[in-house]
Order: C-alpha cells, then sequence, then structure tokens
C-alpha cells in the first residue's frame, strides 16, 4: 500500500477527498530553495478550473507548511503541506454506497482494502488528492526556473476540437500557458472546446481531452538507460493522475505509420552545439535527455461520473442495479488537470535532475 514516488527527491500522499485534510510529506529537497506561498497558491488556483465547466465543489484549499520551511525557505529535512477539506457534502455518496460506480475505482478499492475504504467523493482515490502534488510544484517550478528549465502545457485535443501545435518552444511561450485558466495555444478554439464542454454537461454526459507538455531548457544526460528512463519515470508519474489512459512522447504512437528516414531525428552543428533538425523522439534518446524539448501528451477518460442512468451491481447483495449518480461532478477536468500534469512533471524532473547532479543542485 505504496503511497510514495521518487527516488531521491520522493513525496508522500496522505487524506481521503472527504476527510478532514490531505496532505504531503517531500522528503530529500535541497536546504535553501525560496517558498513562495503566492505561488503556491497561484498554482492551486488554476487547479480549481473555470465555474462554469467544473465541479460546484469549491474548496479554498488553504494550506498549511507544517515542517521544512524557515524563514521562507527550505530546510532541506522533510517538508509537510497540509490542505484542509471544508466543502463536503459526504451525504451525497452515503446512499449510494454500495452501488459500484462504473470505471471508478470503487470494485477495486474494495477488492484491495476489503470494504474498509474511505467511500465518499472516492476517498483516497479522488482527484482531490491531486492538490497536494500541485502545491509542492509551487515550490518546485520557480526553483526549475531559476536553471533555466521550464515546464509548460496545453490542452491539444478536446470535444474534437484540436489546438495549435507547439511550433515555437521559446521560454515566453511556454511561461504564456502558466496562469491561463483555460490553457491553450489559440484562445478562438479554447472557446470552442468550452462550448463542446457545456453541450456535453446539457446533455448529462462527460469529455475527455489531451494535455500536450513541453520541457525546455533540460541538460542533456540526465536518465537511466533502462528503468529508470527518463520516459519511464514520467510516465510512472503521470499514469497517476486519475483519469489518465495514455501518455506518448515525441511523434508518439504516429512513429510507427511513418520510415525510419522520416522518423529519424538528424543531428547539425548550430553555433558550435549539437542539436537535432526535428525532434520525434520528443528529446530523449536511450532513455536519457539530449538536449532538445521533452515533449509529450498525456490523455484523460472523459469524467466517469455521468447524469445518465448506469448499469451496474449493488456490492452489498451482488444484485443487478442501475445508478443514477448524485454528488458534484465536473463534465471535463482535462482544463483542472493541465496544472497537475505540470506539477508531476516538475516533481519527476527535480527528482531526476537531484540524482544526475546532487541534492543541492537545486539549491539558491
Amino acid at each position: 500500500m505504496k503511497n510514495t514516488f521518487g527516488n531521491n527527491l520522493t513525496v508522500t500522499l496522505f487524506g481521503e477527498s472527504h476527510g478532514a485534510a490531505i496532505g504531503v510529506v517531500v522528503d530529500g529537497i535541497a536546504p535553501g530553495i525560496v517558498v513562495d506561498t503566492e505561488n503556491i497558491k497561484n498554482m492551486l488556483s488554476l487547479r480549481k478550473g473555470l465555474a462554469e465547466i467544473s465541479t460546484p465543489r469549491r474548496e479554498e484549499d488553504e494550506f498549511e507548511i507544517l515542517s521544512g520551511v524557515f524563514e521562507g525557505k527550505t530546510t532541506g529535512t522533510p517538508l509537510c503541506i497540509v490542505i484542509k477539506n471544508n466543502d463536503t457534502r459526504s451525504k451525497d455518496y452515503t446512499k449510494q454506497k454500495d452501488l459500484l460506480r462504473p470505471s471508478h475505482a470503487d470494485f477495486t478499492a474494495n477488492a484491495k482494502y476489503h470494504g474498509f475504504e474511505d467511500f465518499r467523493g472516492g476517498g483516497h482515490f479522488s482527484g482531490r488528492i491531486t492538490a497536494p502534488l500541485v502545491a509542492v510544484a509551487g515550490i518546485l517550478i520557480p526553483a526549475l526556473q531559476k536553471k533555466g528549465i521550464f515546464i509548460g502545457s496545453h490542452i491539444s485535443k478536446c470535444g474534437g476540437v484540436e489546438d495549435s501545435d507547439f511550433n515555437d518552444l521559446k521560454a515566453d511561450i511556454v511561461l504564456s500557458l502558466a496562469n491561463k485558466e483555460f490553457a491553450v495555444l489559440d484562445d478562438l478554439k479554447g472557446e470552442k472546446m468550452i462550448e463542446a464542454i457545456k453541450q456535453a454537461r446539457a446533455e448529462g454526459d462527460s469529455l475527455g481531452g489531451v494535455v500536450e507538455t513541453a520541457v525546455i531548457g533540460m541538460p542533456k544526460g540526465v536518465g537511466e538507460p533502462w528503468f529508470d528512463s527518463m520516459e519511464s519515470v514520467l510516465s510512472h508519474a503521470l499514469f497517476s493522475i486519475p483519469a489518465v489512459k495514455g501518455v506518448e512522447f515525441g511523434a508518439g504512437f504516429a512513429i510507427a505509420n511513418i520510415k525510419g528516414s522520416l522518423a529519424n531525428d538528424s543531428f547539425v552543428n548550430c553555433e558550435g552545439e549539437i542539436v537535432t533538425k526535428t525532434n520525434n523522439s520528443g528529446g530523449i534518446n536511450g532513455g536519457i535527455t539530449n538536449g532538445m524539448p521533452i515533449i509529450f501528451r498525456t490523455a484523460f477518460r472523459p469524467t466517469p461520473t455521468i447524469s445518465k442512468p448506469q448499469d451496474t451491481v449493488n456490492i452489498a447483495t451482488s444484485e443487478n442495479a442501475v445508478l443514477e449518480a448524485k454528488g458534484r461532478h465536473d463534465p471535463c477536468i482535462v482544463h483542472r488537470a493541465k496544472v497537475v500534469v505540470d506539477a508531476v512533471t516538475a516533481i519527476t524532473v527535480a527528482d531526476m535532475l537531484i540524482t544526475r547532479f546532487g541534492t543541492d543542485w537545486l539549491s539558491e
């Protein structure tokens, strides 16, 4: 029953969706990193999403740093952040606690925890538990930026609408996405996506989407050849986000349909630095960064809880039943999940960097 991720920089999650609080313990973080609580607040506010297309549950995400920070900087000892839960309506779940919600973790959680799990709002499986990860990134992302490493994501697909591609990967382009509530490169495409989400909600249904992420400024030589390759560790972290069903790097699955002469990234000397003409490999060769931007896409399934009646089973009686879901849910989570993708990317990249260069590499 492991809730810890990372090798040298580790994060351990705790709490449940409708419990008193949720939180995280970070170990292995360098001393001397600036902790600006406004950065943390800003990132948590982006996870709340747009009210018109998000859950009516409105948590203030008031957080408290219990340890690991002194006089505005990390001490290097375990850092603990706690976020209170206030806007809970547990009775919405008590009435239907024995009805297995399709494509949720109700059935598998019962199999693993033998009925002792907290079922309210998904318990420990809820997307609510991503908030502490976002809070940690509010510390790590500014530290990475000071090292010249920038992380940015946009909603590349949602509701049958495709955003513009990452064509010009510069720091200002990536940073422009950081504070957007609905992060797209083409705002007109974003408006069409929002309309599609509203339509799905009106129909009692839901939508999924794809988030595309770029990491620029990564040093060459980070990652291991096999089981701790940059792709495998990033994928591990990304697949830990609720509702993620696919991850692809560079050209992704499309690379299987083209010839090697087109798929290969040719090298060229550009003003004294070796780079590649194309980036079909997504900035990684042999599991190790090659200095080009790391590019990957994360696919999110449609929100499982919908207003339409769904066939299910009453786990208490083993009888077939029909679920008409109650509670407060998102018609689409992709715009909220974008900042979570940024967060787990920052945590993973920071861990891989200090594994390569040492714990103090991220400090001032």
